[in-house]
């Protein structure tokens, strides 16, 4: 079994009890379920930098990289640092995080709200409209491509955008046009290896009508300088502010350099 297969077993399971204790009709009742969600897209597609800084306080393979990490300190500074975007992990076992963080940056911030996790039924997508995330990303490794475009239509119709994550060749056929970015990940899912050529690899293959993001693995603004000649507007990043004592600070200085010519 690899780390994806875990992981998606647990979230499936997960799932499956958080239906029973939390029903669907009380998630349509929340506040934020009836508020009108920002568009990331628009944000990166005006952005000079283009970096969805990423609010995460563990991963599967590196363990803990700030275990004790605070939304309301860390996600406002990130909105002050010039972040175009946040992204904040859900999934509680393997990373550490929870729904309720993002619930907590909502009202503390103005920038789009990009829910990361596992999605693997339509009700984690209510799940993120209710907690006033503005994104939902979709993983094509952990989807069929009947589920890949019933979720879309879903998070399109609840007035969410979708970023829809590949990794390998195989899964451009997942993009359809209910998709808004395409975001290419240059970790393995299954191995959690990284390797940053793979956006460069895959990015030609994506239509230009969707906005493009290369996600992982990314630690230089000269990275960021090729990548965005490379056709990428956004840049997702997360440990690598995450790791820092001010992410904040850290995300500001990063931003400086990419933007200095």
């Amino acid at each position: 079994m690899t780390i994806l297969d875990e992981i998606l077993d647990n979230k499936r399971q997960e799932v499956a009890l958080l239906k029973k204790t939390i029903p669907l009709e009380s998630l349509l009742e929340r506040p934020n379920y009836r508020r009108d969600c920002l568009s990331m897209k628009a944000r990166l597609q005006t952005s000079s930098s283009g970096i969805i800084s990423e609010f995460k306080r563990r991963s599967p393979s590196k363990g803990f990289i700030k275990e004790m990490a605070i939304v309301s300190d860390i996600v406002p500074g990130y909105e002050r640092a010039g972040a175009s975007g946040v992204s904040i992990l859900a999934d509680s076992r393997f990373f550490s995080g929870c729904v309720e963080d993002v619930e907590t940056a909502r009202p503390l911030v103005n920038v789009p709200l990009l829910f990361k996790e596992f999605v693997v039924d339509e009700y984690q997508i209510h799940q993120a409209k209710a907690t006033g995330a503005d994104v939902v990303l979709l993983i094509a490794a952990a989807l069929s491509e009947s589920q890949c475009r019933r979720f879309s239509e879903v998070a399109k119709s609840l007035g969410l955008e979708v970023l829809l994550e590949l990794h390998h060749s195989t899964e451009l056929r997942f993009v359809h046009p209910e998709v808004d970015m395409v975001g290419i990940n240059n970790r393995n899912l299954k191995t959690f290896e990284v390797d940053v050529e793979a956006s460069i690899r895959l990015c030609q293959y994506i239509p230009d009508r969707y906005l493009k993001v290369s996600e992982s693995g990314i630690s230089s603004p000269e990275m960021v300088k090729r990548l965005r000649h490379e056709g990428f507007s956004g840049f997702l990043m997360g440990e690598n502010f995450m790791k820092e004592l001010d992410p904040p600070a850290a995300l500001a200085s990063f931003i400086e350099k990419v933007l200095d010519k």
